[in-house]
């Protein structure tokens, strides 16, 4: 089974990029991610990425530039993650599927346990 899915690609002044930690009791508990979520049905995948943000994260983005993507074979499942430049317009974040946020710079990100369908992303990030 193929799940598509999105996820953000969002940095602030400092050229810090956002990550969200997967909170206990979802699949991948502990794992730290790009926010974003899975595309519905007649959705595309911008549309989806400005839900899924606003639904888990209360935040209002801007979806920019297409990153890239990676397929990856978790068990029993596989995904397509697909990467955009995201921007916060607005809102205060209040997280539902997630128990912390983190800036980090691409040095950092060495430090934290990325879910793996994500790792192949910091290859595609150009800053």
């Amino acid at each position: 089974m193929m799940i598509c899915v999105t996820a953000a690609i969002i940095t602030d002044n400092d050229n810090r990029i956002l990550i969200a930690r997967r909170k206990p009791g979802k699949s991948l508990a502990g794992y730290w991610e790009f926010p974003g979520g899975k595309i519905e049905d007649g959705e595309t995948p911008e549309e989806s990425l400005a839900r899924e943000l606003k639904e888990e994260m209360n935040l209002v983005v801007r979806v920019g530039s297409f990153v890239g993507e990676n397929v990856h074979h978790y068990e029993g499942f596989s995904i397509r993650l697909m990467a955009y430049q995201t921007e916060i317009v607005t809102g205060e974040m209040q997280l539902t599927d997630h128990d912390q946020v983190v800036w980090v710079t691409m040095d950092e990100m060495k430090e934290y346990r990325l879910a793996p369908a994500d790792v192949p992303l910091l290859e595609m990030m150009k800053f």
